[in-house]
């Protein structure tokens, strides 16, 4: 069977140009509360204004079930697409597809396996499990179903063959029973079109909580350019992330990427809050989305909200940093790269 690599397909960088961005709508469930709370009005206002950020960059195609598409059409504006598909939750990053160009004008997409995190008691998933092959569908892609259990979140690329993967994620006996890392490896590259996978130990501390997915790395570490990765610094010695982001920054400094290069690590502050109801938070800066000519940066009402923007401003001077207040999405269990997914320009 053909894999997109031998087809001659990879995974662009998130900085490489996109077509446009996919995002899913929030409906009543477990994470969000029931229609009409308090929870689930937040979170859609918090979506909404992600899109619109979004949108001032490149046009959004925002999945939602058919139930809550007209209230989300009203709040989201006649410059958002919305189309209709039934849904069990709102992550695009992890339930839709992972887009890939040919470099010759064809897009294709990996369809992964998707689980609810690994199984989760309080997550469901018969319908985000299709979203994947739906999202490619209506793009005109041409799909790849994979066999690995996985998420867009679990992953991040540098456009030049080096992927950026937690063994807590993609080695997780919930997702990928039995699976060794080679073998995870090589399918990993295979769906990528990448060759050299760097291995993180473990994700921020919150990130293993309820509503957690078990050490993504996009709210940990991710690439800035080729040779460029950035990680969260939690500067707290008092917070228990403040080993978790110098384990991981030891870890890439020691790595070598695709072409053989030693990186360079870029330490990103983590906000001054360590703390909510009485238990750890992962707030991040590095959850981050870019888009055409854009940066849409979280923000938490934070003294160090601008200092992160001041940073991606240095690291992305061609692009517009836009903050948006992502506490409602992190109280949900992720932030604006989790709710966001790129399709890129074939």
């Amino acid at each position: 069977m053909n894999t997109p690599a031998a087809d001659g397909f990879r995974m662009p960088p998130e900085w490489a140009p996109h077509d446009r961005t996919w995002m899913a709508w929030p409906g009543p469930n477990a994470t969000f509360g029931p229609e009409g709370g308090a929870t689930l009005r937040a979170a859609r206002r918090a979506w909404a204004e992600v899109a619109r950020a979004v949108r001032r960059f490149e046009p959004v195609t925002v999945v939602a079930a058919p139930a809550a598409a007209d209230g989300a059409r009203a709040l989201l504006g006649p410059d958002t697409d919305v189309v209709e598909a039934e849904l069990d939750d709102a992550w695009m990053r992890d339930i839709g597809p992972t887009f890939l160009t040919d470099g010759a004008g064809a897009l294709g997409a990996t369809d992964w396996i998707f689980n609810g995190w690994g199984a989760q008691d309080w997550a469901r998933w018969d319908r985000d499990a299709r979203i994947g092959a739906r999202v490619a569908d209506l793009a005109g892609a041409r799909t790849y179903a994979s066999s690995l259990v996985n998420e867009g979140g679990g992953l991040h690329v540098d456009g030049e063959g080096t992927v950026l993967l937690t063994e807590t994620v993609q080695l997780d006996p919930e997702r990928n029973p039995g699976r060794t890392k080679a073998e995870v490896e090589a399918e990993i590259h295979a769906h990528l079109g990448t060759t050299k996978a760097i291995w993180l130990p473990r994700g921020l501390t919150a990130d293993y909580g309820r509503f957690g997915t078990r050490g993504h790395v996009d709210i940990v570490a991710a690439f800035a350019r080729p040779g460029t990765v950035l990680v969260h610094s939690q500067p707290d010695p008092a917070h228990p992330d403040h080993a978790v982001g110098k384990e991981i920054a030891e870890v890439l400094r020691a790595a070598t990427d695709a072409r053989g290069r030693r990186l360079e690590v870029v330490e990103v502050p983590a906000p001054t809050v360590i703390e909510a109801d009485g238990a750890p938070v992962d707030f991040s800066y590095l959850n981050h989305y870019l888009c055409n000519g854009g940066v849409v940066l979280c923000a938490f009402d934070d003294p160090r909200d601008e200092e992160a923007a001041a940073l991606f401003r240095r690291l992305f001077p061609d692009r517009t940093v836009t903050l948006v207040d992502a506490r409602p999405l992190f109280a949900a269990g992720g932030g604006i790269h989790c709710i966001t997914q790129q399709q890129p320009r074939p």
